[in-house]
Parts: structure tokens; sequence; C-alpha cells
């Protein structure tokens, strides 16, 4: 299993873009040392994190709003 909250995490807090730009393509070599069959797992996984994240998201954003704080 790859440890993409790691990566998303060291993302957020780069100082600038140029960081951002270095995890990502951490992410893209480590990326092409794997394998077609390891390829696919880690776009599964890369997969199910993002939508996990999103949903996150949108129930932060709903007990917001439910809150009243966006009014």
């Amino acid at each position: 299993m790859y440890d993409f909250r790691k990566y998303h995490l060291r993302s957020i807090h780069a100082e600038n873009d140029a960081e951002r730009a270095a995890i990502n393509q951490e992410l893209k070599d480590i990326y092409a040392l794997l394998d077609a069959a390891e390829q696919l797992k880690f776009n599964q996984e890369l997969e199910a994190f993002v939508a996990g994240q999103y949903k996150n998201i949108g129930s932060d954003y709903a007990a917001i709003k439910a809150s009243g704080a966006l009014n």
C-alpha cells in the first residue's frame, strides 16, 4: 500500500511551487519504477485516496453550511 497521505501533507505544507513540484516528481519516479501490475495498483490506490479526500471536503463543507457559517 502506498502512503499518499504522507505526500499530500508534505505538498500542503510545501513552502513554494518548486517544493511541491519536487514532491510530485518523487511520486512520478516511484511510478516509473513499477511494473504494469503495480502501476495499476498504484493508480487504484491513488484514485481511492483522492476520492476519500473529496468526500472529506464535501462532508466538512456540508457541516459548515449547516451551521450557517457560510451565510
